[in-house]
């Protein structure tokens, strides 16, 4: 784990305590810290107990004295408009950081390295993921952490030139103050998370703290041109030195994306040109960049190829949450005359429509509605395409395999949250996975008699 010699000493509260919040307790113990440690649940609390017999004291810091705390490290998931640590942290003086600030402050204790910062809206965990293979390929000491899944505190330092590729997520650059990114990413803006958030003027905002830290001979990289994101750009330019911000070009690569399975789609284009301009502002050559690509797999539940059968595609893109992130799922297999795809949809909804999907409903054979989302979906979709009232994903499974001919895609791409029905998008992902392998394979049985 990281571990720096700045956190000895001082005192730090933890609120929320799964793998971020858990890894923040162990980091900062292991640096000499005093810790409070707080989740709402009671498992995670007696676990820490048990791991950590000194030195953790276990107290809900928005109501515990906070006296003499140095900072209160939240755990992303902790909606800050709505807890009142806020308030608490606010009436005390002590600062509300993440385990990335904890990161940061450690920087200077650790091997000399560089960090890449990836955000926006959708395409982050491919890009993420993507830098993170093409600096591997080229044999440059790397580690990949954030929001992607895995606590950045919670991995090994790297040797002397290394780099960390971080996936942040709005939440978490809320609560970064210190984060001097040597490269960052900003892939696009949409509305999303606006329950976090006033407005999309807000979320944006948010974002824009990120390239706000970094200092001005440090590159920022653009990939798209909402209004957004072009702000964000002007912003940044005005104030870096000339040439520190550039644009992701997708035309330079586009001829070589056939080569790259696991990265087809107008999307995945965009994300492949912001991975290239990254790791190409970090040192590395067309000659290193252009095969690793072709080597590149894609993340679980983001275009996942689950299976083929019957001369069917089975796609799991579960961490499809807005309709923003499903559009490119939808014009990722070209249009012929006889629509192709047959679209699960639904969820818990963020939004009342399903407008960024609208240019590609030509594409769609039939939609299959679950969730939340379903009944206020299929009248959506009803005048222009076929639609299933099929409420549970096996329902809709089971009707998509039924209707489905060869050359054609079952997708699962739902445009919404998944916390209706599902405990996150991941579960709802590998149950899609499950029941497509249970209801697409032969049994021994079957296949003896075919």
């Amino acid at each position: 784990m990281i571990t720096s010699p700045a956190f000895s000493g001082k005192r730090y509260a933890v609120l929320g305590l799964a793998r971020t919040g858990m890894s923040a307790v162990r980091s900062l113990l292991a640096s000499g810290a005093q810790v409070m440690a707080w989740d709402s649940r009671e498992e995670p609390r007696h676990t820490l107990l048990q791991m950590f017999r000194e030195g953790v004291e276990i107290a809900d810091p928005a109501t515990a004295d906070l006296t003499g705390t140095d900072g209160v490290v939240v755990s992303p998931g902790v909606p800050l408009n709505r807890h009142p640590i806020a308030a608490a942290a606010s009436a005390a003086g002590v600062p509300l950081i993440s385990d990335i600030e904890l990161f940061a402050l450690a920087r200077p204790s650790l091997p000399p390295h560089r960090i890449v910062g990836i955000t926006g809206t959708n395409g982050k965990s491919t890009t993420t993921a993507l830098v993170h293979h093409l600096l591997r390929s080229a044999a440059v000491p790397v580690r990949m952490g954030g929001n992607i899944g895995v606590p950045i505190l919670s991995t090994e330092p790297l040797p002397p030139g290394g780099v960390y590729v971080l996936e942040l997520s709005s939440y978490q650059i809320d609560l970064t103050h210190s984060l001097d990114c040597e490269v960052a990413a900003l892939l696009n803006i949409t509305p999303d998370h606006l329950d976090r958030y006033d407005d999309i003027a807000a979320y944006a905002t948010s974002k824009a703290r990120l390239f706000a830290m970094q200092g001005p001979s440090h590159q920022m990289i653009v990939a798209s041109d909402d209004p957004e994101t072009r702000g964000i750009a002007l912003a940044e330019a005005a104030r870096r030195d000339p040439g520190k911000v550039e644009r992701a070009d997708p035309v330079a690569i586009a001829p070589h994306q056939e080569n790259w399975p696991s990265l087809q789609g107008p999307h995945n284009l965009q994300n492949a040109a912001t991975a290239v301009a990254i790791v190409t502002a970090l040192g590395l050559r067309r000659e290193q960049i252009l095969p690793a690509l072709a080597t590149f797999h894609g993340l679980p539940h983001r275009m996942e190829r689950v299976a083929e059968a019957g001369g069917v595609l089975y796609i799991n893109d579960s961490k499809a949450t807005n309709p923003a992130s499903t559009a490119p799922a939808l014009a990722a297999f070209p249009p012929r005359p006889d629509k192709r795809i047959h679209w699960i949809v639904g969820g818990l909804p963020k939004g009342e429509t399903l407008d960024e999907c609208a240019p590609w409903f030509g594409n769609v054979a039939a939609a299959y509605t679950i969730g939340e989302a379903g009944p206020h979906y299929s009248e959506l979709l009803a005048p222009v395409m076929p639609v299933r009232r099929s409420e549970m994903l096996c329902e809709a499974i089971r009707q998509a395999i039924e209707a489905a001919r060869p050359g054609d895609v079952v997708l699962l791409s739902p445009a919404c949250a998944s916390f209706d029905q599902f405990r996150d998008y991941e579960a709802r992902g590998d149950t899609f996975r499950d029941i497509v392998m249970a209801l697409t394979t032969p049994t021994k049985a079957g296949a003896g008699a075919a």
